[in-house]
């Protein structure tokens, strides 16, 4: 299966990070791609703050003076994430912010979102000097927290979840941790749609994540808080790393909208839904015309042909939050905030209102409407609004 940019990414900053430096020749032999790509992805990853890029060599980011570790005095915080790229690499930018605000050193690794390697690379954290952790742990399915996750409550450090919940009276349930609320991004989704006159949307989303879980079990809160009835079974398409499910979903989704039972839909994440989008076109069915559709991520939907409508996380003050925390707990917050309660911190996410939802095309219609009395409104339909939801 052809590798993708994230996942060439996350090899390429491994690579950085473990020699500290290393010449683009390097890279584009142990990557095995051209030097042309190599620097493509420099610049995509020296953009996002997470490479420094000098005279065709690429390092690990140093401290800048009046950012993290300047002084030298501050503490270590060490940050463990599944992931440098995609989602995660906004979540990490929040985090260095907030350790960089406060004179401390971010240190990082990453899991590759394999959960049996966590244990082991929080370690090496804590060999490198972490006196507290951030940890996303790279949970991929429902029985991952509870065979790689015992381990987490017996560290020796002040821990704070990233982006991960834990199970009621579980052993992970007493640590502090910083989430977005997925289960609200799907309800602002859903209601959107509804609100533009669809009937119940269909939900298309992945089973390999935390997230494309939590957004699975938003899905069903959402329609019981609209008082709708589930259209059909979620449908599976993932485009990455299946591409025969991938063409299975489309057709299912495909033949959900020419029938008739579905107008609209949820789709997590970006890129599948771009791709999903794509493919649709080519079987005849437009996004917006015969297809209403929202993103899960916000990543890179604003990018699509037609730019998607999308729920966004607020990922970048996960992570900032997420340090603060971890420095209160190292008492390097307000007095009395080392010993304060535990905390579970949820942020909400919100609907950036693009094209492919047809409420563009609604407001549009809307302003007409008043400049020419005569023309008739669009019936069934409700106007939409261009604004963010939060």
């Amino acid at each position: 299966m052809r590798e993708s940019a994230a996942q060439r990414h996350d090899r390429l900053l491994t690579l950085v990070r473990e020699g500290g430096t290393a010449r683009i020749s390097d890279l584009a032999a142990r990557l095995g791609v051209s030097p042309v790509t190599v620097r493509r992805d420099v610049e995509a990853l020296t953009r996002k703050g997470l490479v420094d890029r000098a005279h065709g060599a690429v390092s690990w980011p140093r401290a800048r003076t009046g950012e993290a570790g300047s002084g030298g005095t501050g503490p270590v915080l060490g940050l463990l994430a599944p992931s440098a790229t995609y989602y995660f690499s906004e979540v990490i930018h929040g985090a260095h912010e907030a350790a960089a605000r406060a004179g401390a050193r971010l240190v990082l690794r990453i899991s590759d979102y394999r959960p049996e390697q966590d244990r082991a690379r929080a370690e090496g954290l804590l060999a490198a000097g972490a006196e507290g952790l951030l940890i996303a742990p790279g949970w991929r399915g429902l029985a991952d927290p509870a065979e790689h996750g015992g381990w987490l409550a017996e560290l020796p450090v002040p821990v704070v979840l990233l982006e991960r919940a834990a199970d009621p009276g579980g052993p992970l349930a007493g640590l502090d941790r910083v989430s977005s609320d997925h289960a609200h991004g799907v309800l602002l989704a859903l209601r959107h749609l509804v609100g533009q006159g669809h009937p119940a949307p269909l939900l298309v989303a992945r089973m390999d994540s935390p997230t494309a879980l939590a957004v699975r079990a938003g899905y069903d809160g959402a329609l019981r808080a609209l008082g709708l009835e589930r259209p059909q079974p979620v449908i599976d398409a993932p485009a990455h790393r299946d591409p025969e499910g991938f063409e299975r979903g489309v057709q299912e989704l495909w033949t959900a909208v020419t029938s008739g039972r579905a107008s609209a839909a949820l789709v997590h994440n970006d890129v599948d839904a771009i791709r999903l989008v794509q493919r649709l076109a080519e079987l005849g069915i437009r996004v917006p015309g015969e297809l209403a559709l929202i993103a899960y991520d916000d990543e890179v939907a604003a990018l699509a042909d037609t730019p998607l409508t999308a729920v966004a996380p607020p990922k970048r003050e996960v992570g900032r939050l997420a340090a603060e925390l971890l420095l209160e707990r190292l008492g390097r917050g307000p007095a009395g905030t080392a010993n304060a309660p535990r905390r579970h911190v949820t942020l909400l996410p919100r609907l950036h209102v693009r094209a492919s939802c047809g409420a563009l095309a609604a407001a549009t219609t809307a302003t007409e409407a008043t400049t020419a009395p005569e023309a008739p409104e669009a019936p069934g339909i409700k106007q939409g609004t261009t604004h963010d939801h939060a």
